[in-house]
Order: structure tokens, then C-alpha cells, then sequence
């Protein structure tokens, strides 16, 4: 119940903070009645309607318990409504969603950056939730080698057992008995176990001279499965740098039409980073149903390019050779800003 009460938290905030960077982007004032008179309760201005002129606060002003839930809820699922104008051409339509915001329809549609932050938040929390804590986070070396000892010594008394098992079956002629079966399943989990909690082998021992990352180094040694849990951390609070490393690589491939800004690349990788984040809360919930193993590869090899050509030939307005080529490149280009982040994610692990 905890983990189910964390990924909703984690989405609440996504949400939040999506609606914090996108108050009010351009869409018309609600029409809950008009204030012709009184003032502002915030900067003191003469009311003149819905909103103060002044400083922008909502002339009515809840003061009930009530309307602290209200607020919360009105951060969450509101985005004013956009959320579920985006979201379907987000997935069916990116090129003209890219396009038109580009072209400047901003009260129609959420921006980019508040629904990345709102796809990371719900990615992380889909995947805190189904997929579990990481095993054998925090544990001492000392810890280690009792833990791993404990489960030998579980190991042996379950081969006895199996080995009985065994030999009763010969003795009785028959196949697989229920006694069997579970000496064996016994064995299987605590093997897997004790993969889990082992101290690992072959650790690093080369140096960089430089001090920040070998005293890294020698935390990874000391403890994989703390700096593991650190690797993770720092996934989700420096998930934002996927754009600023994304959009020089994109913008390589339109050096010769510069009527494409950067800005123009920002809103493109911002979207389709959005998109993949998605992607990845689908997977994660189709895995946790029990999905087959053959639908995760056909999602992963043919979806992310489809979407990337759709995105590509509405945003850019390219012919479909243009818009394939480029496809293919920014396919190799995506796992360039992936190994980078990766590498970003290491530095800072090793030297936090």
C-alpha cells in the first residue's frame, strides 16, 4: 500500500509542478461571474473583473476546507482541459502537435516542459510501483558476507532434501514428485537469492588520478548496490538534461535549413521525449498484466522509429526520403544522448 501511495504522490506532484510552469498559457480566464467592484485581497487594486489586472490573483477567494481539496484536484487533472487535446496527438498526430505549437496555438494544447515533468513523474511512480525497490541496497561488505553465508547454508540443507527427493523418486519409479518439484524450486530461489545479495566479483580496480572519481570508485566497491540506488536517484532528479543534450544533436540534422531555430528543435525533443517516457509507463503496466515477451519487442523496435518519422515529417514538413533518413539518424543519435546522460549519471554518482 506504501509503494501504491508514493507512485500517486509522485503523479500528484508531476502535475503540480506542470501546472506551476503552465499557470495559465494563454488560455481565456474562466466565466465563474465577473467582479466589477471591491479589491484585491493580494496587491489592494480596484477589481475590474475575474482576475486583478495588477498582479493576476482570482478575484474570489475560497477560505473553506473544501477548497483546499479543490485546489488539488484542479492541480492535478486540470491543465485546463488541455491534457486531453495533447495527449492524443501527442501519440496519433506529433508532427502537427510540434507544428502548431511552434506556430503559436498555446491556450489548446500543454507545453512541452509541463508535460515532460509530468511524464517523468508518472514513469518513475509507474516503475517505483510495479517493478520494486532495487535488492540489497545499503548493505556493508560485513553484511554481505553474512547474508550470503546464511543462504549457503540454506542451499545445502535444501540439496539434502532435493537429493532424498531424488532418490526416492528412483526408489518409487516415477516421474517428478510434488516433493521434488519444490526441492527444486527451493533451490532455484535461493540461488537467485544469493546472486542478489553477493558481494560482486571482479570490482573495479584501476584509478583515474583524479581524486573526486576515485574516491567514487572505492565507494562502488565498498557497496555496488548503494551507488546502484544512487544511479537511480540521480535518473530521476537529472532527467531534464536529456534535453539540452538532445537538441544540438537534433540540430545537426537541419544545418542547412535554418529557418529552424533551436527553439524549434526544443519543442521537438521536448514532445518526443514526453512521448517515450509514456512509452515506457505502457510497457512497465503491460509487463506488471503479464503481457507476452514477443509484444515488448514489437513495441520497442517499431514504435519509438513510427513516432520519431511522424514527428519528424509533420514538424519539419519533410517529404517521406527526407523525413526516413533523418529517422534512421536520429535513431543513432538518441542512443548518443543516452550514453551521454549515462555517463553525466555516473560522474555525478561517483563524485557525489
Amino acid at each position: 500500500m506504501s509503494g501504491e501511495m508514493a507512485a500517486v504522490g509522485d503523479i500528484a506532484t508531476g502535475a503540480l509542478i506542470g501546472r506551476a510552469i503552465e499557470p495559465r498559457a494563454g488560455e481565456a480566464a474562466p466565466a465563474h461571474g465577473h467582479h466589477d467592484h471591491g479589491l484585491c485581497l493580494n496587491c489592494g487594486t480596484t477589481l475590474h473583473g475575474e482576475f486583478c489586472h495588477a498582479c493576476g490573483q482570482n478575484g474570489h477567494v475560497h477560505r473553506t476546507l473544501a477548497s483546499i481539496g479543490h485546489d488539488l484536484l484542479h492541480g492535478v487533472f486540470h491543465f485546463e482541459g488541455k491534457i486531453w487535446r495533447t495527449l492524443p496527438m501527442l501519440m496519433l498526430q506529433p508532427g502537427r502537435l510540434t507544428r502548431r505549437y511552434i506556430a503559436g496555438e498555446r491556450a489548446r494544447f500543454v507545453s512541452p516542459l509541463a508535460l515532460f515533468l509530468f511524464s517523468v513523474f508518472l514513469m518513475f511512480a509507474t516503475i517505483h510501483t510495479f517493478s520494486g525497490e532495487v535488492e540489497g541496497i545499503g548493505l556493508t561488505p560485513k553484511q554481505q558476507l553474512l547474508a550470503v553465508k546464511n543462504i549457503d547454508e540454506q542451499i545445502a540443507t535444501a540439496k539434502v532434501e532435493l537429493a532424498a527427493a531424488e532418490a526416492e523418486q528412483k526408489r518409487q519409479a516415477r516421474s517428478d514428485t510434488a516433493r521434488t518439484v519444490e526441492a527444486r524450486s527451493q533451490v532455484r530461489m535461493l540461488d537467485k537469492a544469493r546472486g542478489l545479495v553477493a558481494p560482486a566479483k571482479g570490482n573495479a580496480q584501476f584509478y583515474t588520478k583524479w581524486p573526486l572519481l576515485d574516491k567514487g570508485i572505492d565507494k562502488i566497491n565498498a557497496n555496488p548496490g548503494l551507488m546502484l540506488y544512487k544511479l537511480q536517484s540521480s535518473a530521476y532528479k537529472y532527467s531534464w538534461a536529456l534535453i539540452p543534450i538532445s537538441i544540438p544533436l537534433v540540430a545537426l540534422l537541419f544545418l542547412w535549413r535554418r529557418q529552424y531555430k533551436l527553439y524549434d528543435h526544443a519543442i521537438f525533443v521536448t514532445y518526443s521525449l514526453s512521448f517515450m517516457m509514456f512509452l515506457v509507463v505502457v510497457l512497465s503496466l503491460a509487463e506488471t498484466a503479464g503481457a507476452p515477451a514477443w509484444l515488448f519487442g514489437t513495441l520497442l523496435l517499431l514504435v519509438p522509429p513510427v513516432h520519431m518519422f511522424a514527428q519528424l515529417r509533420g514538424a519539419y514538413a519533410l517529404r517521406k526520403r527526407s523525413a526516413l533518413w533523418r529517422t534512421i539518424a536520429l535513431l543513432s543519435l538518441a542512443w548518443v544522448a543516452l550514453i551521454m546522460f549515462a555517463l553525466l549519471l555516473i560522474v555525478l554518482g561517483l563524485m557525489g
